[in-house]
């Protein structure tokens, strides 16, 4: 199958997977009354799924894999270009996993590396959009070296649209708000039931379910906190225990100097940063004295109905 038609479908799979994530959301929610529009939902759209998605593409593969390629020759350790595309796809998702488990673990052991994932878990309102949210260093890390091995040691081309595929549709699930009950799947696949769990602002969790795709690896070396589907086993506030910046610029910033943000809004021009992005939102979203008026006038004429 040609690059581009590889390209082509694996893409218009992820988008009927979102649609069948949100409408799944909507329809089994994991926990009731969570908004669509959710706080931080722009800045991890705009910011951080299209904009730091798309420039970071272009720096990992183009400034970054691509001079490894050219200078050093790796023809001898292209060990996996014979083999059929479904084996390699299979062994860079379980070792690339495996990778991503133990960085993972690291992560929360280690003060200085911490800094640059506890962005990722500063969201109170967990999503299936939630996962989008990784600082710049944490993505140049993880997917270095999770793309730099199926290009040098001559994969198949096609191995990296499906294997990012496959790492998109996992991410969207396990962060969805959705539930769901794998049975005796949840010892090998991660599920929302789990992973919404690390999210949560609990001690006991914290060094808990760091699995991505294989919730195996928290069951085979003891990480796993799976407290079951009895009710009231969920858990009930998300996020970070310290306050953590708002703005995407500030989330990165935080992530190399600590400060708080409501004693730098007594600086004028930070508080013109801090409040520009509101008050554009607020300049498109806000209603014309015609809208106004209709929406008065829509209000007022379902009440008179409802009287009736």
């Amino acid at each position: 199958m040609p690059q581009l038609d590889v390209l082509t479908v694996t893409t218009a799979i992820l988008f009927c997977w979102i649609a069948v994530i949100i409408t799944w959301e909507r329809v089994s929610p994991y926990r009731k009354g969570l908004p669509f529009l959710r706080d931080g939902f722009w800045v991890d759209l705009v910011w951080y799924t299209l904009i730091q998605s798309y420039f970071l593409k272009i720096l990992i593969f183009d400034y970054i894999i691509a001079p490894m390629q050219r200078h050093f020759d790796w023809s001898r350790f292209q060990f996996v270009q014979h083999w059929p595309i479904w084996v390699q796809v299979l062994f860079f998702l379980v070792i690339h996993d495996l990778y991503i488990y133990l960085f993972h673990r690291f992560q929360h052991s280690n003060k200085f590396f911490w800094r640059f994932h506890e962005a990722h878990h500063s969201v109170k309102q967990v999503d299936f959009l939630a996962g989008s949210r990784s600082h710049v260093m944490e993505i140049i890390i993880n997917q270095t070296i999770e793309f730099a091995p199926i290009i040098l040691l001559g994969a198949d081309p096609a191995v990296i649209p499906i294997k990012a595929l496959l790492d998109s549709m996992f991410g969207l699930f396990i962060h969805a708000n959705i539930k769901v009950n794998l049975g005796r799947f949840k010892y090998f696949l991660n599920s929302p039931g789990l992973h919404l769990w690390h999210h949560a602002n609990y001690q006991e969790v914290f060094h808990a379910n760091f699995a991505t795709k294989f919730s195996v690896w928290d069951y085979l070396f003891g990480t796993v906190y799976d407290p079951g589907h009895a009710p009231g086993d969920k858990p009930e506030n998300w996020g970070l225990y310290y306050d953590y910046p708002r703005d995407y610029f500030l989330q990165h910033a935080f992530s190399v100097k600590r400060f708080d943000e409501q004693k730098l809004l007594k600086y004028p021009w930070f508080k013109w940063y801090y409040n520009l992005r509101p008050n554009i939102i607020r300049f498109f979203t806000r209603r014309t004295p015609v809208q106004q008026q209709a929406k008065d006038t829509t209000h007022q004429s379902h009440i008179l109905t409802a009287k009736q």
